[in-house]
């Protein structure tokens, strides 16, 4: 779609600002050949005013420490800019002007737009949150949680639920094990027309009953730089932990590990009982799984984690191999999240990688089918190329 002069100008001068004005009122136009001059009307005004609020802080003033004011910035690019560009600015007012405190205060914080990386901060600031800010806070996150919840349960239930039945199907079942509907879709093509019968050349069953099929350990670095991943984290092993064939474990680790199995019931309370920041310990946290792991051969170990290790690199890797070995699958994520793949320690990776252990980003939208493939006890490596995700290679 062509746009024509006078829009043209009128989006240079919003994204420049006022200081470009005398620049753009001398561009010709080129219809007439006549010199433009260009004015805003008051909706573009308003425009202008909140970004230069925000990008042009220090010739205007800013938003500065005024809640009034912070108060109504809120409200005027809500009024102005769609949701994805709100979020985008509340994350730049972050981190540009350092304005936390719209998080510590309630009325500033119902008119938040709320998404992980606002999730992210409110759970690192979960320490200093005054107490009638607290519920509000909580508030924000359910909220956040529930829109993820809506979006990515289903597939990731579904996705399980599917890959265990494939895994645990029984080909020589009793008879009070055959599975009718799926024996008779087997043999459709042994259908007699003249005894209207089917001939079942291949019984399908169902697999033996037990308490779980499969482990899940998820082993989550809550450093600073795995804010986002820790969000999807908890919301994912909430959802697994809603299915019984699946027995789930939430670890989460900074220099102490927690252990956070007992809050899957609630999302919400297992964020916040997250501890973002602080240092790394990948072996302790490693060291604890090997000694709540009591079925290796069926468990998948999920280490969500950028491997800047903080502790004993070499037990580190020593415990990841005896893992390996004992039987466990274990799949490093270097990051759950939406941002693509992180900073991450690319020798703690190669040597991972050398053991028989995958590291790579993964976004929220293909950790379902991940976790359908990992019970497959598929290659990873071939799933990740499937969707073009680039894996770490070991050490030639």
């Amino acid at each position: 779609m062509q746009i024509d002069e006078n829009e043209r100008l009128r989006r240079w001068r919003l994204v420049l600002g006022k200081h470009a004005q005398e620049g753009l009122d001398g561009t010709s136009d080129s219809e007439n050949g006549a010199e433009s001059t260009l004015i805003l009307n008051k909706r573009d005004q308003g425009i202008d005013r909140t970004l230069e609020e925000l990008y042009d802080g220090e010739r205007s003033g800013g938003l500065g420490s005024s809640s009034p004011k912070v108060a109504r910035w809120l409200g005027d690019i809500r009024s102005y800019f769609p949701t994805s560009v709100v979020r985008v600015m509340q994350q730049d007012a972050l981190q540009r002007l350092n304005l936390t405190q719209m998080l510590l205060q309630p009325e500033l914080l119902e008119n938040v737009e709320p998404d992980v990386h606002l999730v992210a901060t409110l759970l690192s600031l979960n320490k200093v949150i005054p107490e009638q800010t607290k519920a509000t806070a909580r508030m924000v996150v359910r909220k956040v949680v529930e829109e993820i919840e809506r979006k990515l349960a289903n597939p990731l239930i579904q996705a399980v639920r599917g890959s265990l039945h494939r895994a645990t199907r029984n080909y020589r079942p009793r008879a009070n094990e055959i599975d009718w509907q799926r024996t008779i879709r087997a043999n459709l093509k042994n259908f007699l027309p003249e005894q209207n019968t089917i001939i079942a050349e291949r019984l399908v069953g169902y697999g033996h009953k037990r308490a779980s099929l499969r482990d899940v350990v998820l082993c989550v670095d809550q450093s600073g730089s795995m804010a986002a991943s820790v969000v999807y984290s908890g919301i994912f092993g909430a959802v697994l932990a809603s299915i019984h064939a699946i027995s789930t474990r939430m670890v989460v680790f900074g220099t102490a590990v927690v252990d956070l199995t007992d809050d899957l019931q609630d999302p919400v309370d297992l964020l916040f009982g997250t501890q973002l920041g602080g240092g790394t310990d990948i072996n302790r946290a490693l060291a604890y799984c090997q000694q709540v792991i009591t079925r290796p051969n069926q468990t998948i170990l999920v280490l969500i984690t950028d491997l800047y290790e903080g502790g004993n690199r070499v037990e580190m890797l020593q415990r990841a191999a005896e893992l390996v070995s004992n039987g466990v699958q274990v799949i490093c994520l270097l990051a759950l999240s939406d941002r693509g793949t992180p900073s991450f320690d690319q020798r703690n990776a190669a040597e991972l990688a050398q053991i028989g252990i995958p590291a790579f980003a993964c976004t929220p939208e293909l950790f379902p089918d991940l976790m359908a493939a990992a019970i497959r006890h598929q290659d990873m490596n071939l799933w990740a190329a499937k969707y073009d995700i680039v894996t770490t290679r070991a050490k030639v």
